[in-house]
């Protein structure tokens, strides 16, 4: 059930073992309208993948393998896309590899993260909540 026709909304993991950056992921996915699920370490991934329609993936993590993350989501069917250093080409190649729609580079997502977010929310199939401006047009 989409976000748009359902009464829920959708639920988006965060896998992130930085404060910060797990923490600015949350409250972007939070912001475009989903429901965030925080993923903060190796095992917690299997629970927390369960019932979420997306999955955002930390790839400098070392409280997790973030490739095996990626895999793993692709395994079950659930949409992913990662953050990643602008410099690292060899992770981004191997996090593309493992299922990720699109790696962001750190860069983009801290300038922009909350459209591209959104963006991602509604190819998934699940547009930004209407705020009450939009309602009254």
């Amino acid at each position: 059930m989409s976000a748009a026709a359902g009464d829920r909304r959708p639920r988006i993991a965060v896998v992130a073992d930085d404060l910060i950056w797990a923490t600015r992921l949350v409250e972007g996915v939070r912001r475009a309208g989903a429901e965030p699920v925080a993923i903060r370490s190796a095992a917690a991934v299997e629970g927390g993948l369960a019932g979420v329609v997306g999955v955002v993936v930390d790839t400098t993590a070392r409280a997790y393998d973030p490739i095996a993350v990626l895999r793993r989501a692709a395994s079950l069917g659930i949409a992913a896309i990662a953050v990643a250093p602008h410099v690292d080409v060899e992770g981004r190649r191997a996090a593309r590899a493992a299922g990720a729609s699109r790696v962001h580079p750190y860069q983009v997502l801290f300038e922009r993260g909350d459209r591209e977010l959104a963006a991602w929310l509604s190819a998934l199939g699940y547009p930004p909540p209407r705020g009450p401006e939009e309602d009254r047009a």
